[in-house]
């Protein structure tokens, strides 16, 4: 035998690559060669994220890190490589295009299958299941046409996690969403009766049809009437339900459960459990010593883990194995927690009480819609499992205590608590867990661990993060490593920089309770030295969100950056854009004509932006001016696409003029649009708003998304475009006009006052601090919705006073000759071009040239961050 072995893996999912990357890390003799043969063209992908593909479409952002294993020669990654064959005898597994490798040992990572139970029409077009980023991809197109059918309605087969992640996803599309469940209740595996009827009640109340205690009899196709025109086909099917009733949907999903997919194994003649599955041992080993099982497809003493946590579990068991080590599996955390369409469902350990001789501790209040159940030994000390459903605030700390006996009352834990208070489980936090509480059950990663990972330098979140793996998952555990940061003792920096110990959010509110207007004045009261590139635009941005000064009056010139002191983007030539406001995209003919003729005079290169306005690029210094006394006798006003402030607010055409729109898109925009014009805050903002659920304007990737229901707005925020994409998540729903704009005022001044310098939403909203363990949108909606600050009149005086003071700041500059003064390529040379600034032909467009040496030389201000 060669000193180096091969190991082929069978499958390349969430647990296939942990298995890969732990063999990987632990096998520093490179003993092992890795093969992984894996069925899916997509390498390994975040499955427990699948329902945020419906979000923004984009297979790289579910894709794992390191998945595609570049630069390392032991892994050999086969991608569409499908395994026909295992020849025990031979250790040879052959593929369905006729290629073989052999093995010293192999993994058997193939998951599971979508389960469709023999319903007739189960294999119609529109009829699909809910498992990969393929199923979305087909569900997708069939949500499509549905909606363009005379059926946009979709139906759900089966109530389980799966169902109601694929009962989001379809709502999400925009259709009419019933979910069909066998049992009395949703979730069944999970919750027990009064938490799954709350949830069902809940569901309704929301929108989604819910059927119970019944079954699917058929699928047929509608067949109405022989379509005279393409456009007339009818493709929808009527769903027959056991007691008699029926649905017309043009979309079906089959969410019944998974089966493992153990048909390979099977043919190999390797031992089966009796419910499915390949049967192994504790080491998860099969009835072939050189063959293992691990993750769904693997019946550990006879019983399969349908979670990705016991997967990891087995990955690295396996791993250890191979390496002569003696780990066994030690058993599994079942805990789940769901948090769709604002409803949060959790449960953990032993939640339906099957302990012989347990108590329940149980608080239902159908009122405000929460459930909270704690099972607890005879003894009442130690904690069992629990359910909780409309409000899983707890669960970050509840379960890490399964086994554990509890500090307390075990009522007070989840006892209902006064508004602004917070719960016993709060208070008590990550600090009262033992070592031995696992944290992060999706790693395996303990208490014990991450306090180990603190002492060893880890200061922050995403340091615990890298260091450990805790919180890279499901991610349920994050809030938990920053109270344990909290609890260690390692405090956070707030300082902004050198020159102010505080923050920036209290900074702001230091601005706001004094008279303080200028930044030598706060620089002298609160700080120390001069200043610098960091604090001084920071305070400018303070200065001019609380008040209605000209950004350009006095000193605050000298504090802003290269853009806003000349309130145009500079360009890598050293050259400027200009961008004119249309509101909501919003332009006449005699505003499309002024432009192309400024931009035709002043030779300025044209481009429609992703933001619906139109870009002159090329633009010198001192014609800046020039340019916008044009556009102002226009009618025409500063984008503030040089700030950080409102940029645009995207929209479609609404129901002004498409046959699908349910509001008018344009109308909102526009309104908005004006509205938040000049509005300066710690990071750009960017806005859209869509007349219907098939988003034209992408408004769920922006800062402030408005997306238009038969009853009014649904209102999304916290998107972010870049480096790190986000994706908005949803406030408030069917708001009318009033409520929306009255919450957007909330939402923009709360971010104002409270986020980070250069922070976006996105990131603020991550990072914000949260009362009771809630999470941070929860926090966001009870201070937006439901003013549990008491600063909601604060905030829309403070959006009342912006209105009623803006001015646009390129006709504050035209009026006034100071400002206008500071307009030239050069000081000491007011008439002379800027000789950095050239330009080339390339493809018949004018871009920058290449003998660019970029800034201009200016005094007086500092370049952008």
């Amino acid at each position: 035998m060669s000193s180096t072995q091969n190991v082929v893996v069978i499958g390349h999912g969430m647990v296939g690559h942990r298995f890969v990357e732990a063999l990987r890390s632990r096998d520093a003799a490179g003993s092992w060669r890795i093969t992984v043969l894996s069925e899916e063209a997509d390498a390994a992908y975040d499955r427990v994220g699948l329902t945020g593909y419906t979000e923004h479409w984009d297979r790289a952002r579910l894709a794992l890190p390191g998945n595609d294993y570049a630069g390392d020669d032991r892994v050999d990654l086969r991608l569409g490589c499908a395994v026909a064959e295992i020849d025990r005898e031979a250790r040879t597994v052959r593929t369905t295009t006729g290629e073989s490798f052999d093995y010293d040992a192999l993994v058997m990572a193939t998951g599971s299958y979508a389960f469709v139970p023999p319903v007739p029409g189960r294999d119609l077009p529109g009829v699909h299941v809910y498992r990969t980023l393929d199923d979305l991809d087909a569900i997708r197109a069939s949500a499509k046409a549905a909606l363009d059918s005379k059926s946009p309605v979709g139906v759900v087969i089966g109530g389980g996690l799966l169902g109601l992640e694929a009962a989001n996803a379809l709502r999400q599309f925009g259709l009419r969403t019933h979910v069909l469940e066998m049992s009395p209740h949703l979730m069944s595996a999970q919750l027990d009766e009064a938490g799954g009827t709350l949830l069902n009640r809940m569901m309704r109340g929301l929108g989604i049809e819910v059927h119970t205690a019944v079954c699917t009899d058929s699928i047929q196709p509608v067949q109405r009437h022989k379509p005279l025109r393409k456009s007339d086909v009818d493709d929808s099917m009527r769903i027959a339900l056991n007691d008699g009733t029926t649905i017309d949907a043009g979309l079906v999903v089959f969410a019944a459960g998974v089966r493992p997919r153990d048909e390979l194994a099977r043919a190999a003649g390797l031992d089966m459990a009796q419910r499915g599955g390949v049967l192994t041992d504790l080491a998860c080993v099969t009835s072939d010593p050189s063959i293992y099982a691990i993750g769904e497809v693997a019946a550990i003493e006879g019983r399969c883990y349908g979670l990705v946590a016991p997967g990891y579990t087995t990955a690295e068991i396996v791993a250890d194995r191979l390496l002569g080590g003696e780990a066994e599996f030690p058993g599994a955390d079942m805990s789940t927690k769901l948090k769709l369409l604002g409803v949060d469902v959790a449960s953990f350990g032993d939640a339906k009480g099957n302990t012989p001789n347990c108590l329940e501790v149980v608080v239902n209040d159908p009122v405000k819609q929460t459930y909270a159940k704690l099972v607890l030994s005879d003894d009442a000390k130690t904690l069992l499992g629990g359910i909780l459903v409309g409000d899983a605030s707890a669960y970050g700390v509840l379960r890490p205590m399964v086994a554990s006996e509890l500090p307390g009352d075990p009522l007070a834990l989840i006892a209902p608590v006064s508004e602004g208070e917070a719960g016993a489980s709060a208070s008590l936090g990550v600090a009262a867990l033992p070592d031995i509480a696992q944290i992060c059950s999706c790693n395996n990663v303990t208490k014990g661990d991450l306090k180990e990972a603190i002492c060893g330098g880890c200061d922050d979140v995403p340091s615990l993060k890298k260091c450990t793996l805790a919180g890279t998952s499901c991610g349920s555990c994050v809030p938990l490593l920053k109270q344990l940061l909290e609890a260690e003792g390692v405090e956070q920096s707030k300082a902004l920089c050198e020159h102010f110990s505080q923050s920036r959010a209290e900074l702001f509110e230091i601005v706001s309770a004094t008279e303080i207007r200028t930044f030598s004045g706060l620089i002298e009261k609160f700080g120390t030295g001069k200043g610098c590139d960091i604090c001084k635009p920071t305070v400018a941005s303070i200065l001019a969100s609380t008040s209605s000064d000209h950004v350009l009056d006095g000193e605050q010139a000298s504090l802003q950056d290269s853009n806003d002191h000349f309130l145009a983007n500079i360009q890598k030539n050293g050259s400027y854009s200009v961008v004119p406001r249309s509101p909501g995209g919003e332009i006449t003919p005699e505003q499309l004509i002024l432009i192309g003729e400024i931009a035709r005079d002043f030779d300025l290169y044209t481009k429609i932006t992703g933001g619906q306005r139109i870009d002159m690029f090329g633009a010198r210094v001192e014609q800046l001016p020039q340019i916008w006394a044009r556009l102002v006798e226009g009618g025409m006003e500063s984008g503030h696409a040089y700030g950080k402030s409102l940029r645009t607010v995207k929209s479609c055409v609404g129901s002004t003029w498409c046959r699908y729109g349910q509001q008018d898109s344009v109308n909102m925009a526009v309104e908005i649009e004006k509205r938040y014009r000049g509005l300066r805050s710690p990071h750009k903002i960017k806005m859209a708003v869509s007349g219907c659920a098939r988003e034209c304007a992408e408004a769920q990737s922006k800062d402030v998304g408005v997306i238009a229901t038969e009853q009014g707005w649904n209102l999304y925020v916290c998107g972010n475009g870049g480096m790190s994409p986000r994706h908005a998540q949803l406030l408030a729903g069917d708001l009318d006009d009033e409520t929306l704009v009255r919450y957007i005022d909330r939402f923009l001044m709360f971010y104002i006052r409270t986020a980070d310098r250069l922070q976006r939403t996105a990131p603020w909203l991550e990072a914000m601090d949260s009362p009771g363990g809630k999470t941070g949108l929860d926090h966001l909606r009870d201070v937006v919705c439901n003013d549990s600050l008491g600063l909601a009149a604060e905030f829309e005086a403070a959006m009342e006073r912006h209105v009623a003071g803006y001015a646009c700041e390129w006709k504050g500059v035209l009026e006034d000759p100071e400002k206008l003064s500071r307009f030239v390529s050069f000081v000491n040379a007011p008439d002379v071009d800027d000789p950095t600034i050239t330009f080339t032909e390339r493809g018949g467009r004018k871009v920058p040239g290449a003998t660019d040496i970029g800034m201009p030389k200016v005094r007086g201000f500092q370049e952008a961050k």
